[in-house]
């Protein structure tokens, strides 16, 4: 076999990466490798990116179920597609898909068959349709497979290659230094032609790991990643990718082999499909989060977890001293790097990100403040054997609104979703933020999983009705994000690589200076945090942003040209300002 023409630093990434991951195998995979790069027609086009991603301040990203609505006679995905349509041109870029295959628990995270679609929600020809006017981004479950699938079944019948896809341990080994973020069995057994097996299952029974250290397993996602993108992705979120890779001995997370994969996934997108967008996702401490970054060769994006509790906290206390600091130590990243900013998804708020960050008595009161707001904590068990908080099961708006459905009730969370908005990265806006969606009890008492609070399904009519309802908090909070995220669309400031600098405006502000890459202009987000009227001279503001006019905040639309540097700009409770500034 002819071997492709493609850049020979790239090959030679590569063959580095498969020499760490799998010495023994490396030649075949090498093999293999080129007869994959061979479908795809790489020869004398073969290429790298040397632009890096395509974004700017137009992406942002909707975080959604596939059957999110459900109309009374089409599909979800119709309804969905209805629904972007109707509601969301000029305001979302891209269309997350959380996973709509066919599946058999946790809401679609026990995939039982990755190259299909869920007939319950649809069909790939309504996948592709919705494509047409948004981007997509897709889950690349990769850690584990349902038991329901057919490659567990293959292993459990001892049928190749499946027979070799799964972990067996011996239960008398030490698993005790394995971080895990459930208190379930981390062994499940199961019947084989070879008798009793104990396999590895990280996040429930249903979900059996796969074996990483299988170079079958490797190129088995990588058909399945090229499918997707055959399919219309462009961004690839890798679902607990911190726990891929397994080496009994270690606490099993964040293994050096993992990073690897990542980056030869990286190598080979760059030569395949270079527009394409990897994205981790690590529920874990701040600074390992960052790690996944690697040196400018690994993911192109990295969720931003602890911006979520940080800014709960700074609500709930009136205080945004640990949110500033916090913010201020981000560090600045390589051009085609960011961070993906989000305050709530389907998952519940974690606790872990907080590590380092805040003190232990400010995390205890962030729990007990949930739970008065008819949350749940989920817990993990600790390499000791004990139990700990790992995350906080509620919408973000019931965390913040305090149940108060009225326009009013909605203004301290309005402030959450204009900060993570003003933050360098990409936001992504989880469905049930964007519709202000309260606790759902009653999907907890039918599932028995305190996620299923922040997943609840809606009936496409139920939905219009609530969001026509004059005076209702999910109108006053839908209209204003639609209309601040278009306007926030039409700002080179908002670039997701533009320069942001942290101010320092007291402990009830949070303030972000973004700078255009051309330095036309600067929009100053100030964001208050307390339930407190206040006041800041007008001559602060300005003074931040020197050579610069004002023109108009963006967040209320008002005209604010030459203001008077002695008087004072006045912020009701919660109020945010965005101050739009252009060269002078």
């Amino acid at each position: 076999m002819t071997t492709p023409i493609i850049p020979t630093e790239t090959w030679e990434s590569i063959q580095r990466r498969f020499q760490i991951l799998y010495p023994e195998e490396r030649h075949r995979c090498l093999d293999r490798l080129k007869y994959t790069l061979g479908r795809f027609g790489v020869g004398e086009n073969g290429r790298t990116s040397t632009t890096g991603p395509d974004w700017s301040e137009k992406d942002t990203v909707l975080i959604t179920y596939a059957d999110m609505i459900h109309p009374l006679h089409d599909t979800p995905l119709e309804g969905l597609r209805r629904f972007l349509l109707t509601h969301c041109k000029g305001a979302i870029r891209t269309v997350h898909l959380l996973p709509f295959y066919p599946y058999s628990s946790d809401d679609g995270f026990s995939v039982i068959d990755y190259m299909q679609v869920d007939p319950g929600s649809g069909d790939w020809n309504t996948v592709q349709k919705i494509g047409e006017d948004f981007q997509l981004m897709f889950d690349l479950v990769l850690n584990h497979v349902s038991s329901k699938s057919s490659w567990f079944r293959n292993y459990m019948n001892g049928i190749l290659p499946a027979r070799d896809y799964f972990i067996e341990v011996d239960p008398s080994i030490d698993l005790s230094q394995v971080i895990r973020p459930r208190i379930s069995p981390l062994l499940t057994a199961t019947q084989t032609p070879s008798g009793e097996k104990n396999v590895w299952t990280t996040f429930s029974a249903d979900q059996v790991d796969l074996n990483w250290s299988n170079p079958d397993v490797f190129f088995e996602f990588l058909d399945i990643l090229l499918f997707y993108i055959s399919q219309g992705a462009q961004i690839m979120r890798l679902d607990a990718v911190a726990f891929l890779w397994k080496t009994i001995g270690t606490s099993c997370i964040h293994l050096p082999e993992t990073h690897e994969v990542i980056k030869l996934y990286r190598d080979i997108l760059s030569i395949l499909a270079p527009q394409t967008i990897l994205l981790t996702e690590t529920n874990v401490p701040h600074e390992e989060n960052l790690s996944y970054f690697g040196q400018g060769d690994e993911a192109h994006m990295v969720y931003q977890f602890s911006l979520p509790p940080l800014t709960l906290h700074a609500l709930l206390t009136g205080s945004a001293t640990w949110l500033t600091e916090w913010a201020t130590s981000l560090p600045d990243l390589p051009a085609g790097q960011c961070f993906f900013n989000f305050t709530a998804s389907h998952d519940g708020i974690g606790v872990r990100p907080l590590q380092g960050l805040l003190p232990d008595s400010e995390i205890r009161f962030l729990v007990q403040e949930i739970q008065g707001r008819g949350g749940h904590v989920s817990s993990r068990t600790a390499p000791d054997g004990s139990q700990t908080p790992y995350e906080l099961n509620i919408t973000y708006f019931s965390a913040l609104s305090a149940n108060d459905r009225t326009p009013s009730g909605a203004a301290r969370f309005l402030a959450s979703q204009w900060i993570a908005m003003s933050l360098r990265g990409i936001p992504g806006i989880y469905f049930h933020s964007l519709t202000a969606t309260l606790n759902d009890y009653e999907g907890v008492r039918i599932s028995g999983a305190p996620r299923s609070i922040n997943r609840h399904k809606y009936q496409e009519a139920e939905l219009e009705s609530w969001l026509n309802e004059t005076g209702s908090s999910q109108k006053f909070v839908f209209d204003s994000m639609i209309t601040v995220l278009r306007r926030r669309s039409e700002h080179p400031a908002f670039h997701p690589e533009a320069p942001q600098k942290i101010l320092d405006l007291g402990p009830k502000l949070f303030s972000t200076l973004r700078t255009s890459l051309d330095r036309q202009e600067c929009v100053l987000c100030v964001h208050h945090v307390s339930r407190e009227q206040i006041s800041v001279e007008w001559c602060r503001l300005l003074e931040t942003v020197p050579g610069y006019s004002l023109k108009k905040e963006l967040i209320h639309g008002n005209s604010l040209e030459d203001p008077d540097p002695n008087s004072s700009c006045v912020f009701e409770p919660y109020e945010c300002r965005w101050l739009w500034f252009c060269k002078a």
